[in-house]
């Protein structure tokens, strides 16, 4: 008998959630973003995370391309 636990199907209340403070690395010492000021927060939530996976798969394309 497997316990698989199907994440879907759980429900938390606001009352039972847990803040989580989010830090990132500025100038070669990490700190955290609720302490950024506004133009800075804004700049951060603007970022886009580097994939691999699409990386990979844009290098592939162009090499196909090149042929």
């Amino acid at each position: 008998m497997s316990n698989v636990i199907n994440f879907n199907d759980i429900t938390l209340t606001d009352a039972e959630r847990q803040p989580c403070e989010v830090w990132t690395r500025v100038m070669g010492y990490h700190r955290p973003v609720s302490e950024f000021n506004k133009g800075k927060k804004s700049e951060y939530y603007s970022r886009v995370c580097f994939c691999e996976e699409k990386a990979v798969m844009h290098i592939n394309a162009e090499q196909l391309a090149a042929e």
